[in-house]
């Protein structure tokens, strides 16, 4: 029977110096996605608006994600399964061509809400610490105390198409307008968005790259080679740029998970082990 390993110094010939006890948070379940999410909204500031009133096309622009609100909620058909209800938020920088050909940037807001269902494991353990809470003991209590955290990794997307339409309510985009957008989310922009319906509006088609994960506190034991040290400068990332509205999707098919983008590989690996040729990825 294999001797039990304990927290504390190891004599090893595989370079392994220590065992030791840390508490972290252990990933229970994760998923990737690639989401082409086709004619969302674009909610113009007033400006905006007035450009687009007067423009006949969209030349291109880009994507900034500013912001994705996380809720989680235990599925109760399925014990230790829960849903992870996201909404991202995009500032969306476009730009306007009218009768003379010369483009006007405008800017403006997008939402894009997504659902998954995940394994997050069950416990019923309430866990309080010694780290300063604002407030003291009249700070709320956290009634979400047994829920795994939910965790969302992703990267600006991809603006795939850019419309103008002349619409009514019902035949073009989502006439349903957002609610309940963070002040946070407002502020980033120079002039107040406009929500209600317009009768020229701007239908703008993205590609979306993410990771969903949910995870909870838990101690492990580990071994231990030695501190991590740096061993290389900071490298700049690169960026992907594409625009074409004859298939947007078909097109966002094409374009490989930035699997880099989630997971740098190391300098001494070179990226080795990560397909480099978009025919290789095998799928999303």
């Amino acid at each position: 029977m294999a001797e039990k390993v304990t927290a504390g110094p190891i004599t090893s010939a595989n370079g392994v110096r220590e065992a030791v006890c840390i508490h972290t948070k252990k990933i229970f379940s994760s998923c990737k996605d690639k989401d082409c999410i086709e004619d969302l909204t674009f909610y113009p500031t007033a400006t905006a608006q007035s450009v687009i009133d007067a423009s006949q096309s969209i030349r291109g622009g880009r994507v900034e994600l500013l912001h994705v609100g996380v809720d989680v909620e235990p599925v109760s058909f399925n014990r230790g399964f829960f849903t992870v209800d996201m909404r991202f938020y995009y500032r969306v920088i476009l730009q306007a061509v009218n009768n003379g050909m010369r483009a006007t940037e405008i800017e403006g807001l997008a939402t894009f809400d997504k659902r998954v269902m995940l394994f997050g494991g069950e416990s019923r353990a309430k866990v309080f610490s010694s780290y300063p809470v604002p407030g003291g003991a009249d700070y709320p209590i956290d009634l979400t105390a047994n829920l795994p955290t939910a965790v969302v990794t992703a990267v600006d997307p991809l603006l795939l198409c850019a419309r103008i339409v002349d619409c009514s309510c019902g035949n073009c985009c989502d006439c349903a307008a957002v609610t309940g957008v963070p002040t946070g989310i407002a502020e980033a922009f120079d002039e107040p968005i406009l929500f209600e319906p317009q009768t020229r509006r701007v239908c703008i088609s993205i590609g979306q790259f993410s990771i969903v994960r949910l995870e909870r506190g838990t101690q492990l034991l580990i071994p231990v080679f030695d501190y991590c040290i740096p061993s290389g400068s900071c490298q700049p990332v690169g960026s992907i740029s594409c625009s074409s509205c004859d298939d947007p999707c078909e097109m966002f098919e094409s374009v490989c998970f930035p699997v880099d983008d989630f997971f740098p590989a190391g300098i001494a690996e070179g990226g080795a082990d990560t397909p480099t040729n978009c025919c290789s990825c095998g799928g999303k």
